[in-house]
């Protein structure tokens, strides 16, 4: 029996060398890994299911980004676990969320549990986010890739928060439906 080290490894090996279907089942495999860790980590900061997802999306597409820097002579498990752990500090930092330490020695934790909501593949993010509507393109480019939190987003764009936070979710869940077309295209 392989490790899920192993396997993952495998098809991130695979993944860069071009194999897209190899791409989709590490991203898919990684998604229910991330999932279970995000969720068990922002719950000890009273935070839910909506930003663990978020989280995910965004860990998603930092390891799709950035899969050509991954070294194929290192374990796989502490490079995810390293993007992983600094999305979650850039939320922490975002939300203005605090606590004493976020342990850098976890990287068991990230595979440790399974989650079986399966994440979908991403692509240029700057070209599937100008698909979005206006207000979604705003709230994702602001706390998203600008590092702005939702107060400073709403009062950039003259939005409340509950829209700028609304807008994020729905056009995180809107770049997965139009990376699963283009996948599948």
């Amino acid at each position: 029996m392989t490790s899920p080290e192993t396997e993952l490894k495998a098809l991130m090996l695979a993944s860069q060398a071009g194999d897209a279907a190899s791409h989709r089942a590490l991203l898919e495999r990684l998604s229910r890994h991330l999932r279970a860790y995000y969720k068990r980590k922002l719950a000890s900061f009273g935070k839910g299911a909506t930003e663990a997802e978020d989280l995910v999306q965004e860990a998603l597409l930092a390891i799709h980004i950035q899969r050509h820097s991954y070294d194929p002579a290192e374990p796989l498990t502490p490079w995810v676990h390293a993007i992983a752990r600094y999305k979650l500090i850039d939320f922490l930092r975002r939300s203005r969320t605090s606590r004493a330490d976020v342990p850098i020695d976890e990287a068991d934790d990230i595979m440790a549990h399974d989650d079986h909501v399966a994440a979908e593949n991403s692509y240029d993010i700057r070209r599937l986010i100008g698909r979005l509507p206006k207000n979604m393109q705003y709230a994702i480019g602001a706390v998203k890739l600008e590092g702005l939190s939702i107060a400073e987003a709403a009062q950039k764009y003259q939005l409340s928060e509950p829209t700028i936070k609304v807008s994020i979710h729905r056009g995180l869940k809107a770049l997965a439906d139009m990376i699963a077309k283009e996948v599948k295209a």
